[in-house]
Protein backbone atom coordinates (compact mmCIF):
# COMPACT_ATOMS: atom_id res chain seq x y z
CA UNK A 1 0.00 0.00 0.00
CA UNK A 2 1.17 3.15 -1.07
CA UNK A 3 2.57 5.23 1.97
CA UNK A 4 0.68 8.90 2.26
CA UNK A 5 3.40 10.79 4.00
CA UNK A 6 4.70 11.55 0.62
CA UNK A 7 2.17 14.25 0.63
CA UNK A 8 1.49 15.06 3.73
CA UNK A 9 2.52 14.27 7.34
CA UNK A 10 1.16 11.45 8.68
CA UNK A 11 0.12 12.74 12.19
CA UNK A 12 -1.91 15.48 11.09
CA UNK A 13 -4.72 14.52 8.01
CA UNK A 14 -7.65 12.97 7.48
CA UNK A 15 -8.74 9.76 5.72
CA UNK A 16 -10.22 11.37 2.46
CA UNK A 17 -6.28 13.50 2.34
CA UNK A 18 -4.60 10.68 3.78
CA UNK A 19 -3.92 7.60 5.74
CA UNK A 20 -5.48 7.85 9.05
CA UNK A 21 -3.70 7.36 12.03
CA UNK A 22 -5.80 5.02 13.79
CA UNK A 23 -5.89 2.87 10.79
CA UNK A 24 -4.16 -0.16 12.98
CA UNK A 25 -5.61 -0.12 15.88
CA UNK A 26 -9.40 -0.10 14.69
CA UNK A 27 -9.00 -2.50 11.36
CA UNK A 28 -11.48 -3.22 8.90
CA UNK A 29 -11.00 -6.78 7.51
CA UNK A 30 -13.01 -6.00 4.37
CA UNK A 31 -11.11 -2.02 4.00
CA UNK A 32 -7.95 -3.76 4.61
CA UNK A 33 -7.86 -5.85 2.28
CA UNK A 34 -9.58 -4.35 -0.53
CA UNK A 35 -7.09 -1.64 0.21
CA UNK A 36 -4.36 -4.66 0.04
CA UNK A 37 -5.22 -5.81 -3.28
CA UNK A 38 -6.02 -2.45 -5.00
CA UNK A 39 -2.12 -1.93 -4.14
CA UNK A 40 0.07 1.19 -5.25
CA UNK A 41 -1.46 3.81 -7.77
CA UNK A 42 -0.25 2.59 -11.41
CA UNK A 43 -1.37 4.07 -14.63
CA UNK A 44 -4.58 2.54 -14.92
CA UNK A 45 -6.13 3.55 -11.98
CA UNK A 46 -4.75 7.21 -12.15
CA UNK A 47 -6.20 7.12 -15.95
CA UNK A 48 -9.64 5.92 -14.48
CA UNK A 49 -9.13 8.30 -11.78
CA UNK A 50 -8.53 11.22 -14.43
CA UNK A 51 -11.74 10.18 -16.35
CA UNK A 52 -14.14 10.30 -13.70
CA UNK A 53 -13.10 13.32 -12.05
CA UNK A 54 -13.50 14.94 -15.88
CA UNK A 55 -16.83 14.99 -15.71
CA UNK A 56 -16.58 17.92 -13.06
CA UNK A 57 -15.66 20.37 -15.65
CA UNK A 58 -19.20 19.84 -17.54
CA UNK A 59 -20.88 20.15 -13.99
CA UNK A 60 -19.36 23.55 -13.40
CA UNK A 61 -20.06 24.73 -17.13
CA UNK A 62 -23.90 23.66 -16.70
CA UNK A 63 -23.95 25.40 -12.72
CA UNK A 64 -22.86 28.54 -13.90
CA UNK A 65 -23.70 28.80 -17.73
CA UNK A 66 -26.84 31.29 -16.50
CA UNK A 67 -24.28 33.86 -16.00
CA UNK A 68 -24.15 34.92 -19.25
CA UNK A 69 -27.40 33.19 -21.29
CA UNK A 70 -29.71 34.67 -18.89
CA UNK A 71 -28.08 38.50 -17.89
CA UNK A 72 -29.80 41.36 -18.47
CA UNK A 73 -28.05 42.74 -21.31
CA UNK A 74 -27.03 46.44 -21.29
CA UNK A 75 -29.09 49.05 -22.89
CA UNK A 76 -29.47 53.10 -24.07
CA UNK A 77 -32.26 55.56 -24.77
CA UNK A 78 -33.20 56.56 -28.13
CA UNK A 79 -34.39 59.73 -27.91
CA UNK A 80 -32.32 61.45 -25.39
CA UNK A 81 -35.27 61.79 -22.86
CA UNK A 82 -33.41 59.30 -20.37
CA UNK A 83 -30.05 57.99 -18.86
CA UNK A 84 -29.15 54.02 -17.78
CA UNK A 85 -29.89 55.09 -14.35
CA UNK A 86 -34.03 55.87 -15.23
CA UNK A 87 -35.91 52.77 -14.99
CA UNK A 88 -36.56 51.38 -18.58
CA UNK A 89 -39.68 49.73 -17.48
CA UNK A 90 -41.08 53.11 -16.75
CA UNK A 91 -40.32 54.26 -20.33
CA UNK A 92 -42.13 53.48 -23.79
CA UNK A 93 -40.92 51.06 -25.36
CA UNK A 94 -40.10 53.09 -28.44
CA UNK A 95 -37.64 54.88 -26.06
CA UNK A 96 -34.89 52.99 -25.66
CA UNK A 97 -33.15 49.58 -27.05
CA UNK A 98 -30.70 46.90 -26.22
CA UNK A 99 -26.98 47.51 -26.83
CA UNK A 100 -26.32 44.54 -28.80
CA UNK A 101 -28.60 41.94 -30.79
CA UNK A 102 -31.70 40.71 -29.25
CA UNK A 103 -30.24 36.87 -29.19
CA UNK A 104 -27.67 37.53 -26.71
CA UNK A 105 -29.70 36.46 -23.54
CA UNK A 106 -33.09 34.91 -22.72
CA UNK A 107 -33.68 38.26 -20.98
CA UNK A 108 -33.64 40.41 -24.31
CA UNK A 109 -34.78 38.12 -26.55
CA UNK A 110 -38.35 37.03 -24.83
CA UNK A 111 -38.92 40.50 -23.38
CA UNK A 112 -38.15 39.17 -19.74
CA UNK A 113 -36.82 42.72 -18.79
CA UNK A 114 -39.95 43.86 -16.82
CA UNK A 115 -41.34 40.30 -16.10
CA UNK A 116 -41.12 40.30 -12.46
CA UNK A 117 -37.69 38.08 -9.99
CA UNK A 118 -39.72 34.93 -9.88
CA UNK A 119 -40.20 35.00 -13.74
CA UNK A 120 -36.72 36.49 -14.25
CA UNK A 121 -34.91 34.09 -11.63
CA UNK A 122 -37.29 30.77 -12.62
CA UNK A 123 -34.54 29.22 -15.13
CA UNK A 124 -32.24 28.77 -12.83
CA UNK A 125 -33.77 28.18 -9.73
CA UNK A 126 -35.59 25.41 -11.63
CA UNK A 127 -31.89 24.29 -12.37
CA UNK A 128 -31.11 23.74 -8.69
CA UNK A 129 -34.54 22.75 -8.05
CA UNK A 130 -33.58 20.04 -9.97
CA UNK A 131 -30.70 19.25 -8.42
CA UNK A 132 -32.56 18.77 -5.12
CA UNK A 133 -35.32 16.65 -6.68
CA UNK A 134 -32.84 14.37 -8.47
CA UNK A 135 -30.77 13.72 -5.62
CA UNK A 136 -33.41 13.07 -3.35
CA UNK A 137 -34.99 10.98 -6.19
CA UNK A 138 -31.42 9.31 -6.48
CA UNK A 139 -29.35 9.66 -3.70
CA UNK A 140 -29.73 6.00 -2.75
CA UNK A 141 -29.46 4.21 -6.32
CA UNK A 142 -26.10 4.32 -6.42
CA UNK A 143 -25.63 2.54 -2.36
CA UNK A 144 -28.23 -0.05 -3.93
CA UNK A 145 -29.31 -1.34 -7.03
CA UNK A 146 -27.64 0.85 -10.00
CA UNK A 147 -23.92 1.22 -8.32
CA UNK A 148 -21.55 3.88 -8.75
CA UNK A 149 -20.32 3.76 -12.31
CA UNK A 150 -23.93 3.77 -13.55
CA UNK A 151 -25.16 6.42 -11.76
CA UNK A 152 -22.36 8.40 -13.38
CA UNK A 153 -23.43 7.36 -16.61
CA UNK A 154 -27.15 7.78 -16.32
CA UNK A 155 -26.52 11.55 -14.48
CA UNK A 156 -24.46 12.83 -16.67
CA UNK A 157 -26.22 11.62 -19.72
CA UNK A 158 -29.23 12.99 -18.86
CA UNK A 159 -27.46 16.85 -17.24
CA UNK A 160 -26.02 16.73 -21.07
CA UNK A 161 -29.38 16.13 -23.04
CA UNK A 162 -30.88 18.41 -21.14
CA UNK A 163 -28.85 21.25 -21.59
CA UNK A 164 -28.64 20.16 -25.48
CA UNK A 165 -32.18 20.74 -25.79
CA UNK A 166 -32.15 23.84 -24.07
CA UNK A 167 -30.46 25.43 -26.74
CA UNK A 168 -33.84 25.00 -28.60
CA UNK A 169 -36.27 26.18 -26.19
CA UNK A 170 -38.92 28.67 -27.21
CA UNK A 171 -40.18 30.24 -24.96
CA UNK A 172 -38.75 30.97 -20.86
CA UNK A 173 -41.81 28.28 -19.68
CA UNK A 174 -39.76 25.15 -22.13
CA UNK A 175 -36.29 26.72 -21.12
CA UNK A 176 -36.64 26.61 -17.91
CA UNK A 177 -38.44 22.97 -17.88
CA UNK A 178 -35.41 21.46 -19.54
CA UNK A 179 -33.01 23.26 -17.07
CA UNK A 180 -34.98 21.56 -14.65
CA UNK A 181 -34.23 18.32 -15.95
CA UNK A 182 -30.60 19.05 -16.63
CA UNK A 183 -30.73 19.59 -12.67
CA UNK A 184 -32.09 16.55 -11.98
CA UNK A 185 -29.85 14.72 -13.74
CA UNK A 186 -26.96 16.68 -12.66
CA UNK A 187 -27.83 16.48 -8.75
CA UNK A 188 -25.35 13.28 -8.53
CA UNK A 189 -22.76 13.44 -10.74
CA UNK A 190 -20.45 14.91 -8.93
CA UNK A 191 -20.73 12.61 -5.94
CA UNK A 192 -20.86 9.71 -7.59
CA UNK A 193 -17.73 10.54 -9.39
CA UNK A 194 -15.80 11.48 -6.08
CA UNK A 195 -16.85 8.53 -3.81
CA UNK A 196 -15.86 6.26 -7.31
CA UNK A 197 -12.96 8.18 -6.90
CA UNK A 198 -12.46 7.46 -3.31
CA UNK A 199 -13.31 3.78 -3.68
CA UNK A 200 -11.27 2.68 -6.42
CA UNK A 201 -7.62 3.78 -5.17
CA UNK A 202 -5.88 2.83 -1.78
CA UNK A 203 -6.48 5.20 1.20
CA UNK A 204 -3.34 6.68 0.95
CA UNK A 205 -4.22 8.49 -2.36
CA UNK A 206 -8.24 9.23 -1.88
CA UNK A 207 -7.53 12.61 -1.17
CA UNK A 208 -4.80 13.71 -3.53
CA UNK A 209 -7.14 12.14 -6.30
CA UNK A 210 -10.35 12.80 -4.79
CA UNK A 211 -9.50 16.28 -4.68
CA UNK A 212 -9.05 16.66 -8.46
CA UNK A 213 -12.22 16.91 -9.04
CA UNK A 214 -12.48 19.94 -7.21
CA UNK A 215 -9.85 21.30 -9.85
CA UNK A 216 -11.91 20.30 -12.43
CA UNK A 217 -14.94 22.15 -11.86
CA UNK A 218 -12.96 25.22 -11.32
CA UNK A 219 -11.41 24.42 -15.16
CA UNK A 220 -15.30 24.22 -16.30
CA UNK A 221 -16.16 27.51 -14.65
CA UNK A 222 -13.76 28.84 -15.67
CA UNK A 223 -13.90 27.91 -19.33
CA UNK A 224 -16.91 29.83 -19.55
CA UNK A 225 -15.79 33.47 -19.53
CA UNK A 226 -13.55 32.57 -22.92
CA UNK A 227 -16.77 31.25 -24.40
CA UNK A 228 -19.07 33.30 -23.45
CA UNK A 229 -16.23 36.24 -24.91
CA UNK A 230 -15.95 34.44 -27.92
CA UNK A 231 -19.79 34.26 -28.10
CA UNK A 232 -20.16 38.40 -27.74
CA UNK A 233 -22.72 39.37 -29.79
CA UNK A 234 -23.96 35.87 -30.90
CA UNK A 235 -26.88 33.72 -29.61
CA UNK A 236 -27.10 32.50 -25.86
CA UNK A 237 -28.10 29.20 -27.38
CA UNK A 238 -24.46 28.74 -28.71
CA UNK A 239 -23.31 28.31 -24.90
CA UNK A 240 -25.27 25.60 -24.42
CA UNK A 241 -24.33 23.64 -27.62
CA UNK A 242 -20.23 23.76 -26.94
CA UNK A 243 -20.93 22.62 -23.72
CA UNK A 244 -23.22 20.00 -24.23
CA UNK A 245 -22.32 18.12 -26.93
CA UNK A 246 -18.94 17.21 -25.42
CA UNK A 247 -20.66 16.05 -22.50
CA UNK A 248 -22.86 13.72 -24.01
CA UNK A 249 -19.34 12.33 -26.02
CA UNK A 250 -17.55 12.24 -22.63
CA UNK A 251 -20.43 9.57 -21.68
CA UNK A 252 -19.54 7.49 -24.18
CA UNK A 253 -15.80 6.34 -22.04
CA UNK A 254 -17.48 6.56 -18.67
CA UNK A 255 -19.29 3.54 -20.35
CA UNK A 256 -16.47 2.09 -22.08
CA UNK A 257 -13.28 2.49 -19.86
CA UNK A 258 -14.35 3.42 -16.06
CA UNK A 259 -15.20 0.10 -13.66
CA UNK A 260 -17.28 -0.09 -10.96
CA UNK A 261 -16.75 0.33 -7.60
CA UNK A 262 -15.10 -3.04 -5.82
CA UNK A 263 -16.06 -1.92 -2.58
CA UNK A 264 -19.53 -1.64 -4.08
CA UNK A 265 -19.90 -4.77 -5.21
CA UNK A 266 -18.32 -6.75 -2.11
CA UNK A 267 -21.16 -4.52 0.26
CA UNK A 268 -23.43 -5.95 -2.26
CA UNK A 269 -22.65 -9.62 -2.31
CA UNK A 270 -20.84 -9.39 -5.74
CA UNK A 271 -17.60 -10.90 -5.08
CA UNK A 272 -16.65 -12.28 -8.50
CA UNK A 273 -17.37 -8.87 -10.00
CA UNK A 274 -15.50 -7.20 -7.88
CA UNK A 275 -12.80 -9.79 -8.05
CA UNK A 276 -12.33 -9.10 -11.96
CA UNK A 277 -11.95 -5.54 -11.16
CA UNK A 278 -9.60 -5.50 -8.50
CA UNK A 279 -7.64 -8.12 -11.09
CA UNK A 280 -7.50 -5.45 -13.45
CA UNK A 281 -6.58 -2.32 -11.54
CA UNK A 282 -4.27 -4.00 -9.36
CA UNK A 283 -0.30 -3.65 -9.93
CA UNK A 284 -0.04 -6.50 -7.68
CA UNK A 285 0.30 -10.19 -8.74
CA UNK A 286 -2.66 -12.25 -9.91
CA UNK A 287 -1.65 -14.94 -7.56
CA UNK A 288 -0.76 -12.79 -4.10
CA UNK A 289 -4.29 -11.52 -5.31
CA UNK A 290 -6.03 -14.41 -5.29
CA UNK A 291 -4.86 -15.11 -1.84
CA UNK A 292 -5.88 -11.89 -0.47
CA UNK A 293 -9.20 -12.59 -1.85
CA UNK A 294 -9.56 -15.96 -0.66
CA UNK A 295 -8.93 -14.82 2.63
CA UNK A 296 -11.31 -11.78 3.09
CA UNK A 297 -13.19 -11.50 5.79
CA UNK A 298 -16.63 -10.68 4.93
CA UNK A 299 -18.18 -10.41 8.35
CA UNK A 300 -19.48 -6.83 8.31
CA UNK A 301 -23.53 -6.21 7.62
CA UNK A 302 -24.09 -7.06 3.80
CA UNK A 303 -26.74 -3.92 2.55
CA UNK A 304 -29.56 -5.03 0.21
CA UNK A 305 -31.09 -1.36 0.06
CA UNK A 306 -33.71 -0.45 -1.86
CA UNK A 307 -34.35 2.96 -3.14
CA UNK A 308 -35.20 4.61 0.31
CA UNK A 309 -33.65 2.38 2.72
CA UNK A 310 -30.77 4.56 3.34
CA UNK A 311 -32.13 7.26 4.23
CA UNK A 312 -34.63 5.14 6.38
CA UNK A 313 -31.71 3.45 8.35
CA UNK A 314 -30.28 7.02 8.96
CA UNK A 315 -32.91 8.71 10.17
CA UNK A 316 -33.86 5.67 12.52
CA UNK A 317 -30.64 5.91 13.89
CA UNK A 318 -30.15 9.29 16.31
CA UNK A 319 -26.27 9.88 15.81
CA UNK A 320 -26.43 9.55 12.17
CA UNK A 321 -29.87 11.77 12.38
CA UNK A 322 -28.23 14.23 14.00
CA UNK A 323 -25.52 14.57 12.06
CA UNK A 324 -27.19 14.54 9.18
CA UNK A 325 -29.21 17.30 10.29
CA UNK A 326 -26.75 19.69 11.25
CA UNK A 327 -24.95 19.09 7.64
CA UNK A 328 -27.81 19.52 5.26
CA UNK A 329 -28.52 22.82 7.52
CA UNK A 330 -24.84 24.36 6.55
CA UNK A 331 -24.97 23.01 3.32
CA UNK A 332 -28.17 25.25 2.67
CA UNK A 333 -26.78 28.08 3.95
CA UNK A 334 -23.18 27.62 2.06
CA UNK A 335 -25.06 26.53 -1.08
CA UNK A 336 -27.50 30.16 -1.24
CA UNK A 337 -23.77 31.87 -1.37
CA UNK A 338 -21.74 29.94 -2.84
CA UNK A 339 -23.94 29.68 -6.64
CA UNK A 340 -25.68 32.87 -5.86
CA UNK A 341 -22.81 35.29 -5.44
CA UNK A 342 -21.68 34.02 -8.68
CA UNK A 343 -24.70 34.41 -10.44
CA UNK A 344 -24.97 38.04 -9.25
CA UNK A 345 -21.68 39.78 -10.62
CA UNK A 346 -24.13 41.72 -12.97
CA UNK A 347 -25.17 43.67 -9.70
CA UNK A 348 -21.93 44.62 -9.18
CA UNK A 349 -19.87 47.78 -11.11
CA UNK A 350 -16.94 45.54 -12.89
CA UNK A 351 -16.09 43.84 -16.34
CA UNK A 352 -18.89 40.76 -15.82
CA UNK A 353 -16.30 38.58 -17.97
CA UNK A 354 -13.67 39.39 -15.66
CA UNK A 355 -15.68 39.32 -12.75
CA UNK A 356 -16.65 35.70 -13.72
CA UNK A 357 -12.93 34.73 -14.47
CA UNK A 358 -11.84 36.30 -11.22
CA UNK A 359 -14.24 33.95 -9.57
CA UNK A 360 -13.33 31.03 -11.54
CA UNK A 361 -9.45 31.53 -10.86
CA UNK A 362 -10.49 32.11 -6.83
CA UNK A 363 -11.63 28.45 -6.83
CA UNK A 364 -8.46 26.88 -7.43
CA UNK A 365 -6.58 28.64 -4.43
CA UNK A 366 -9.70 27.76 -2.49
CA UNK A 367 -9.15 24.48 -2.84
CA UNK A 368 -5.95 24.41 -2.27
CA UNK A 369 -6.31 26.04 1.32
CA UNK A 370 -8.01 23.06 2.69
CA UNK A 371 -5.11 21.18 2.56
CA UNK A 372 -3.61 23.65 4.47
CA UNK A 373 -6.29 24.08 6.81
CA UNK A 374 -7.69 20.39 7.42
CA UNK A 375 -3.60 19.51 8.08
CA UNK A 376 -3.34 22.74 11.08
CA UNK A 377 -7.19 22.82 12.31
CA UNK A 378 -9.91 20.48 13.37
CA UNK A 379 -13.00 20.45 10.80
CA UNK A 380 -15.70 22.41 12.66
CA UNK A 381 -13.41 25.22 13.52
CA UNK A 382 -12.55 25.32 9.58
CA UNK A 383 -15.70 25.45 9.04
CA UNK A 384 -16.61 27.84 11.60
CA UNK A 385 -14.29 30.66 11.11
CA UNK A 386 -14.38 30.26 6.90
CA UNK A 387 -18.25 30.47 7.13
CA UNK A 388 -18.05 33.64 9.44
CA UNK A 389 -15.38 35.40 6.99
CA UNK A 390 -17.89 35.07 4.02
CA UNK A 391 -20.63 36.54 5.27
CA UNK A 392 -19.22 39.76 6.47
CA UNK A 393 -17.47 39.73 3.33
CA UNK A 394 -20.59 39.37 1.69
CA UNK A 395 -22.03 42.22 3.44
CA UNK A 396 -19.13 44.64 3.08
CA UNK A 397 -19.82 44.07 -0.82
CA UNK A 398 -23.01 45.78 -1.19
CA UNK A 399 -21.28 49.06 1.09
CA UNK A 400 -22.18 52.40 -0.47
CA UNK A 401 -19.60 55.12 -1.01
CA UNK A 402 -16.62 55.82 -3.24
CA UNK A 403 -14.21 53.74 -1.65
CA UNK A 404 -16.43 50.87 -0.80
CA UNK A 405 -17.50 51.02 -4.01
CA UNK A 406 -14.48 49.68 -6.04
CA UNK A 407 -13.58 47.34 -3.07
CA UNK A 408 -16.89 45.39 -3.84
CA UNK A 409 -15.54 43.02 -6.17
CA UNK A 410 -12.46 42.52 -3.81
CA UNK A 411 -15.59 41.51 -0.79
CA UNK A 412 -17.29 39.90 -3.05
CA UNK A 413 -13.94 37.21 -4.23
CA UNK A 414 -13.16 36.62 -0.45
CA UNK A 415 -16.99 36.00 0.03
CA UNK A 416 -16.76 33.49 -2.30
CA UNK A 417 -13.48 32.64 -1.93
CA UNK A 418 -14.29 31.13 2.07
CA UNK A 419 -17.73 29.91 0.45
CA UNK A 420 -15.53 27.95 -1.98
CA UNK A 421 -13.38 26.40 1.23
CA UNK A 422 -16.36 25.93 3.31
CA UNK A 423 -18.42 23.95 0.69
CA UNK A 424 -15.18 21.70 -0.11
CA UNK A 425 -14.55 21.29 3.72
CA UNK A 426 -18.21 19.95 4.25
CA UNK A 427 -18.40 17.21 1.62
CA UNK A 428 -15.08 16.12 3.01
CA UNK A 429 -16.55 16.10 6.32
CA UNK A 430 -19.54 14.56 5.35
CA UNK A 431 -17.56 11.56 3.75
CA UNK A 432 -15.42 11.23 7.25
CA UNK A 433 -19.33 11.01 9.14
CA UNK A 434 -21.13 8.70 7.86
CA UNK A 435 -20.37 4.87 6.85
CA UNK A 436 -19.08 3.06 3.33
CA UNK A 437 -22.75 1.77 3.35
CA UNK A 438 -24.86 5.31 3.47
CA UNK A 439 -21.57 7.72 2.49
CA UNK A 440 -23.14 7.75 -0.95
CA UNK A 441 -26.66 8.26 0.05
CA UNK A 442 -25.41 11.04 2.84
CA UNK A 443 -23.48 13.05 0.81
CA UNK A 444 -26.03 12.90 -2.15
CA UNK A 445 -28.61 14.60 0.42
CA UNK A 446 -26.14 17.42 1.64
CA UNK A 447 -24.90 17.92 -1.98
CA UNK A 448 -28.84 18.34 -2.40
CA UNK A 449 -29.17 20.59 0.82
CA UNK A 450 -26.21 22.88 -1.26
CA UNK A 451 -27.98 22.43 -4.38
CA UNK A 452 -31.40 24.00 -2.55
CA UNK A 453 -29.49 26.87 -1.22
CA UNK A 454 -28.32 27.87 -4.72
CA UNK A 455 -32.21 27.43 -5.67
CA UNK A 456 -33.04 30.32 -3.75
CA UNK A 457 -29.69 32.27 -5.41
CA UNK A 458 -31.37 33.44 -8.60
CA UNK A 459 -34.86 34.68 -6.99
CA UNK A 460 -32.66 37.32 -4.65
CA UNK A 461 -30.08 38.37 -7.31
CA UNK A 462 -33.32 39.03 -9.60
CA UNK A 463 -34.58 41.24 -6.46
CA UNK A 464 -31.36 42.71 -6.14
CA UNK A 465 -30.92 44.85 -9.25
CA UNK A 466 -33.06 46.88 -7.96
CA UNK A 467 -31.94 46.64 -3.92
CA UNK A 468 -28.38 45.13 -3.67
CA UNK A 469 -28.66 44.26 -0.30
CA UNK A 470 -31.59 42.01 -0.99
CA UNK A 471 -29.01 39.69 -2.76
CA UNK A 472 -25.49 40.24 -0.99
CA UNK A 473 -26.84 41.84 2.32
CA UNK A 474 -28.84 38.48 2.36
CA UNK A 475 -26.18 35.89 1.48
CA UNK A 476 -23.76 36.74 4.21
CA UNK A 477 -26.32 37.53 6.88
CA UNK A 478 -27.32 33.61 6.44
CA UNK A 479 -23.56 32.11 5.57
CA UNK A 480 -22.29 34.30 8.46
CA UNK A 481 -24.85 32.47 10.84
CA UNK A 482 -24.80 28.50 9.60
CA UNK A 483 -21.18 28.11 11.62
CA UNK A 484 -22.85 27.63 14.88
CA UNK A 485 -24.74 24.29 13.77
CA UNK A 486 -20.96 22.58 13.71
CA UNK A 487 -21.49 22.30 17.29
CA UNK A 488 -23.56 19.31 16.67
CA UNK A 489 -21.19 17.78 15.11
CA UNK A 490 -18.46 15.30 16.16
CA UNK A 491 -14.91 15.98 15.18
CA UNK A 492 -13.35 13.29 12.81
CA UNK A 493 -9.80 14.27 12.27
CA UNK A 494 -7.52 11.68 12.21
CA UNK A 495 -10.53 8.96 12.52
CA UNK A 496 -10.65 5.94 10.33
CA UNK A 497 -13.16 5.07 7.41
CA UNK A 498 -16.27 2.82 8.95
CA UNK A 499 -17.82 0.80 6.27
CA UNK A 500 -20.96 -0.34 8.19
CA UNK A 501 -23.72 1.11 10.54
CA UNK A 502 -22.47 -1.06 13.64
CA UNK A 503 -18.45 -0.43 12.91
CA UNK A 504 -19.23 3.54 13.10
CA UNK A 505 -22.17 2.85 15.95
CA UNK A 506 -19.10 0.68 18.23
CA UNK A 507 -16.72 3.28 17.58
CA UNK A 508 -18.93 5.89 19.02
CA UNK A 509 -19.83 3.93 22.25
CA UNK A 510 -15.78 3.01 22.49
CA UNK A 511 -14.93 7.18 22.83
CA UNK A 512 -17.70 7.54 25.02
CA UNK A 513 -16.53 4.81 27.27
CA UNK A 514 -13.16 5.50 26.91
Amino acid sequence: MVDSTHFLSHHNSSDLFVEHEDDEQHPSSLSSTIDLCIGELNWTQLFQTFLISFCWIFDGQQTFITIFTDTQPSWHCTDGTCNSATDMCSLPKESWAWDGPTQISIISEWGLECRSSFIVGLPASMFFLGCLVGGLVLATLADSSLGRKKMLFFCCLIMSLASFLAAFSTNVWIYSLLKFVSGFGRGTVGTAALVLVSELVAKGWRGKLGVMGFYFFSAGFFTLAPLAYINRGLSWRNLYLWTSIPSILYCGLIYSFVPESPRWLLIRGKKEEAVEILKSISPISHSDLNLAISNMSLEQEIWNVDLYSALKIMLQKKWSLKRLMATTAIGLCIGLVYYGVPLALEILSFNLYLSVTFNAMTEIPATLLIYVLLGRFNRRSVIFILTTISGIASVLAVVEGKIMTRLQIVFELISFFCACSACDVLIIYTTELFPTSIRNSALSLVRQAVALGGAFGPLLVAAGRKHKFLCYGVFGLIIGCSGIFHLCLPETKGKAFCDTMDEEETKDKVKLLA
